[in-house]
């Protein structure tokens, strides 16, 4: 069942790749249906402990070639992506920040706090909504989901 917070095209796709994920060995990590310049592009990431190699990426991406024409999920043509989620993979879904509490992370901010926008720090609390980001051992921010234009896992320490 797809995640929490996903909904439309994402949401009817991750339906269909995660039990042919789950056949090959992966775990779906992310699902994205955007628009860039004239094409639309559907975007699967898939992840497995030890990394995933580009022969994962096909495999993926053949096995869900039927699947989707069968259930025709999206109304309009696009380009099927199949990747890993890279190093500094994004944080979007609840299951994201469970897995990655205790570790580094990057948050850039829509507003700044203090006229600063992006900060670094260990992912300490996550209750759905509100996390807390412990910047140093006297400071910790409690952060709104909301309130971010993205969060990162902080892979290269900087």
């Amino acid at each position: 069942m797809a995640p929490k917070g996903r909904n439309g095209v994402a949401a009817k796709v991750w339906d269909i790749a995660e039990p042919i994920a789950k056949e090959l060995g992966l775990k779906l990590w992310d699902i994205r249906f955007l628009k860039e310049g004239a094409e639309w592009y559907l975007r699967v990431f898939i992840d497995k402990d030890g990394g995933v190699s580009i022969d994962d990426c096909v495999d993926m991406s053949h096995a869900l070639d039927k699947p989707l024409d069968e259930y025709d999920p999206i109304d309009r043509s696009y380009c099927l992506e199949v990747s890993s989620p890279g190093i500094e993979r994004e944080l979007s879904i609840d299951e994201h920040f469970e897995a990655s509490l205790g570790k580094s992370i990057k948050v850039k901010l829509i507003r700044p706090v203090d006229n600063q926008r992006e900060f670094i720090g260990t992912l300490e609390s996550f209750d759905g909504s509100d996390f807390v980001l412990r910047l140093d051992d006297e400071k910790a921010m409690v952060i709104n989901k909301k309130e971010t234009a993205n969060i990162k896992l902080n892979d290269f320490g900087g």
